[in-house]
């Protein structure tokens, strides 16, 4: 298979540097791991998507809330480190580009961090389209995006509310919105597109 412009960026990035955005010795991101695992609504996920693991910092702590977790990424340099970090029965770690390559299955948890905003308008509704199709009952979507300045296509706001609005037919409740100086993370279910909730802002 062809490697994507895209896949070909991030494995270059990462060859020159195996952490660029430094999630194994920034505080900032230790304590956003903290607060994105403290936003989930359950404590335990029978079976869950993370998509964008990257290094896998964040998949190797979600793996113990999870009964099974898919953690996906463009760049295979990315994921051998992730595979190293965390080796753990329970976690399968794919190369995949979103949303060509979406993955079968359903999932009770699907997370988003520091994702949407790489991504294209087009792709980023197309995510969320997926997502909720793939999404079990009573099932949670979690969103995290950097919301300062970016070299990209869309803001970390701009994706979010892109994916809010792009599941179709259908729709998404928020259920937890919780906004810091830099990052927001979102809290998301499916419902039909006539149901209305507020959200909770914290």
């Amino acid at each position: 298979m062809k490697t994507s412009e895209r896949a070909e960026t991030f494995d270059a990035l990462y060859r020159a540097d195996p952490d660029p955005w430094h999630f194994t010795s920034s505080e900032y991101e230790r304590v956003k791991r903290g607060a994105t695992l403290d936003a989930l609504p359950e404590e335990h996920f029978p079976c869950a998507l993370e998509v964008g693991c990257s290094i896998g910092n964040l998949a190797a702590e979600l793996a113990s809330r999870c009964g099974s977790l898919l953690a996906i990424d463009v760049s295979e340099v990315a994921l051998s480190q992730a595979r190293a970090r965390c080796q753990r029965g329970n976690v399968i770690y794919r190369c995949a580009e979103i949303p060509q390559a979406w993955p079968g299955g359903t999932y009770d948890l699907i997370v988003f961090s520091e994702v949407l905003y790489f991504l294209n308008a087009g792709e980023v509704r197309r995510s969320s389209e997926l997502a909720f199709s793939s999404l079990a009952s009573g099932g949670t979507v979690l969103l995290v995006n950097w919301i300062g300045p970016t070299d990209t296509a869309l803001t970390g706001d701009d994706a979010a509310e892109v994916f809010l609005a792009g599941a179709g037919d259908a729709s998404w409740r928020t259920t937890r919105t919780r906004r810091e100086a830099s990052y927001r993370i979102d809290v998301l279910h499916a419902v039909p597109s006539d149901c209305q909730a507020g959200a909770k802002w914290v």
